[in-house]
């Protein structure tokens, strides 16, 4: 891949008018609010997507974890790729290939299939995610990208909503595979938009791709994930504990490899800087806690009180609104007061949240879980803008799409490893064969089965509390921050 010439600058933007930063955020935002349907409106396909087919639990597993993995082990390398070749191209080039990847997972005619297309989708959705801070940076002033980041916060928070509302209309009187062919004229719409009105400002030939790093670090998580996977569903057996050490020496190998290539996929010398290392740490320890926290509560509602994974997924609904209407004042917030303030009370709140949560029993009325809900989602909305813009207003300009790209990479790491942590805790508690059926909506635990998955669940919102403790800590401890900078 040839390197782009240094100080070239023809063909990049003038510093943006107040329109056209308001274009910029709109685009980002359809973008966010596209990869969040894609999210939630999966998850309500699933059981209808075993039925069609006709494959086994586990096996569904992986649509979700598929798209995660790729976006995780990519999130760095494709922001990089943003600053070396254009923030906006590869920002572009994420809408096509998100959408060719869409079109591809509606055609799939196995799981096998649909798994490989879900790939192809995250690497789309890894170019949207790592470059759309980036962009934002690029085009918002530092003094303003609080704000900026809570009205991109609404994307998420809308689109999660959407992908609910949608995926109950679309799975109740249409067919699964037309949640993915939902996104096509979506995703090109904003193709189109993207191209017709974001510019790029800044460039960086000064990186390299690490490809071997990239290798390694994909395959230590995948077989470690596809280990846990399986010993949730069938035990641990030979095969699964040698996939399981199979991918801790890649982990391994991809640690040494990273401490002596000169540019490696993780650049945590960047993270010298003690605001942007504290608040990329809290991003992982929240996704580490707060997604764990999410599938058990899934499960709690689809296996012990026997809802369906639309209703379930409804009760849910009140928290994504609210965050999405607290998320603009949070960010306005950290804009003026830094991060701190509004993240850590964000934290706290989820805290409170999961104690919440602790309190559901098997009778416990519903109503409880709405309060918890409305209770993280105010905590989300006031943590992530105000996360994401410390992030960004400390990280070095040439460097906005690796620091995006590291923030995205921990955040997902933490929520990878947060799927492990709530099997974990569920197979603790039930027997194996009912943990996949719970998650997927397909059955229903009663009598000594529910009543121990809920007491499983209370100790791992237990261990779930603790990680956001931890990142409430690193939230409070962060120095000084550089805001009012461009």
């Amino acid at each position: 891949m040839p390197e782009p010439k240094r100080g070239l600058r023809a063909d990049l933007a003038p510093e943006p008018s107040t329109a056209n930063t308001n274009l910029v955020l709109v685009v980002v935002l359809l973008g966010i609010m596209l990869a969040a349907v894609d999210t939630t409106i999966v998850v309500l396909a699933l059981p209808v997507m075993r039925s069609s087919l006709h494959t086994g639990m586990a096996s569904l597993i992986w649509v979700i974890m598929a798209y995660l993995l790729t976006v995780t082990v990519l999130s760095t390398q494709v922001g990089r790729l943003g600053d070396l070749y254009g923030r906006v191209r590869m920002y572009n080039l994420g809408f096509l290939v998100f959408t060719v990847g869409s079109l591809l997972c509606g055609l799939s005619q196995s799981a096998t299939q649909l798994i490989a297309f879900r790939v192809v989708q995250g690497i789309g959705g890894a170019l949207i995610a790592s470059n759309s801070g980036a962009i934002i940076a690029d085009a918002v002033p530092a003094a303003s990208r609080g704000r900026a980041y809570g009205i991109t916060s609404i994307g998420w928070n809308v689109g999660a909503v959407l992908g609910i509302l949608l995926g109950g209309v679309i799975i109740t009187f249409f067919g699964w595979r037309d949640i993915f062919f939902i996104n096509v004229p979506l995703g090109a719409v904003a193709l189109w938009i993207g191209v017709r009105t974001l510019r790029d400002r800044r460039r960086s030939g000064s990186q390299r791709l690490d490809i071997p790093g990239v290798l390694l670090l994909g395959a230590g998580l995948f077989l470690v994930l596809l280990s846990l996977t399986e010993s949730a569903s069938s035990g641990w057996a030979s095969a699964g504990l040698m996939e399981l050490a199979a991918g801790v020496v890649c982990l391994a190998c991809f640690v040494v490899w990273e401490r002596w290539v000169p540019e490696p996929v993780l650049q945590l010398g960047i993270l010298r800087q003690r605001v942007l290392a504290a608040s990329v740490s809290a991003s992982f320890f929240q996704g580490l806690g707060g997604f764990a926290v999410l599938f058990l509560i899934i499960m709690y509602l689809q296996g012990v009180r026997g809802l369906s994974p639309f209703d379930a997924s409804l009760l849910l609904v009140p928290g994504y609104v609210l965050g999405g209407v607290i998320a603009p004042f949070a960010g306005r917030l950290s804009d003026r007061l830094g991060a701190r303030t509004p993240a850590s009370i964000g934290l706290g709140l989820q805290i409170v949240a999961f104690g919440i949560y602790g309190t559901l029993g098997t009778t416990t009325p519903l109503a409880v879980v709405v309060v918890a809900a409305l209770a993280n989602g105010i905590g989300s909305g006031f943590f992530f803008p105000a996360n994401n813009s410390a992030v960004m207003a400390n990280a070095p300009q040439h460097q906005y799409g690796v620091a995006s790209g590291l923030l995205r990479t921990f955040a997902n790491v933490g929520m990878v490893a947060s799927f492990a942590v709530a099997l974990l805790a569920a197979t603790l508690a039930i027997p194996r064969a009912y943990v996949f059926a719970i998650f997927l909506g397909v059955g229903q635990l009663r009598g000594p089965l529910a009543a121990a998955f809920v007491t499983g669940m209370h100790h791992a919102l237990d261990l779930a509390a603790v990680l956001i403790a931890v990142a409430l800590v690193l939230s409070l401890l962060r120095g000084k921050e550089l805001r009012g900078q461009s």
